[in-house]
């Protein structure tokens, strides 16, 4: 199976129009937004579970990079509320379910197997964001750093009354919109919209809301598998 392989070109898509697919695990869908593979496939997707639902244990080579967008994720009977990124790398493994239910933004299989970093973040701590200053920006924007390597950058950025995003054109830019909308050749995103933009893209992304909070990452180089 491949959906939104090629990364030699960009792919904006638009939540409104997102198509749930059932998982193999009783009470867990997923829409899939790029994928290489089938079951066992290097992925990009997003992941509702029902209450009481779950997954056996397994494991992920080359690592999984989860963000939780709502409710509440359990991993090994630890509780990670909305706002937690979490960070597996390869040959880790774990029993993941929710029993309330929870909504979670997940990545398979794209991680440097000689990355070995686990990572726990609560982005709701006030300390884990700071204030910068970005070129062409009349705001200082805020910033939670997620993860960062020689070729791999991972944040949340909260742009307050900013309006519009340049993205780096030496490198893939990948976008979840966490909060608010975001407009691109006038089209207009909405929350949870993806989006990844191939090197060279030199995309320039409005703010179509004063508070507009999202997920990026930027990338090198990707990791064939």
């Amino acid at each position: 199976m491949k959906i939104n392989d090629d990364f030699n070109q960009s792919y904006l898509l638009d939540s409104d129009q997102y198509q749930w697919i059932a998982s193999p695990q009783t009470g867990i869908e997923r829409v899939m937004l790029d994928r290489i593979g089938h079951e066992k496939a290097r992925a990009t997707s997003i992941v509702r579970y029902a209450p009481q639902s779950f997954f056996p244990e397994h494991s992920h080579p080359n690592g999984e990079e989860i963000f939780v967008l709502e409710g509440v994720f359990t991993e090994d009977k630890i509780d990670y509320p909305a706002g937690y990124y979490l960070r597996n790398p390869h040959g880790s493994s774990h029993s993941p379910s929710s029993q309330d239910g929870a909504l979670i933004f997940v990545k398979l299989r794209q991680m440097d197997q000689e990355d070995q970093a686990f990572v726990r973040i609560d982005t709701n701590l006030r300390n884990c964001w700071h204030t910068m200053n970005i070129a062409g920006q009349s705001n200082p924007v805020k910033v939670c750093s997620l993860f960062k390597n020689d070729h791999e950058n991972v944040a949340l950025y909260l742009f307050e009354n900013n309006h519009f995003i340049e993205t780096e054109s030496d490198c893939y830019t990948e976008i979840l919109i966490i909060e608010g909308a975001l407009c691109c050749d006038q089209v207009i995103y909405p929350e949870k919209s993806w989006m990844r933009l191939a090197k060279g893209s030199n995309k320039s992304l409005f703010c179509v809301n004063d508070r507009v909070e999202i997920y990026m990452k930027t990338l090198k180089y990707q990791i064939n598998l």
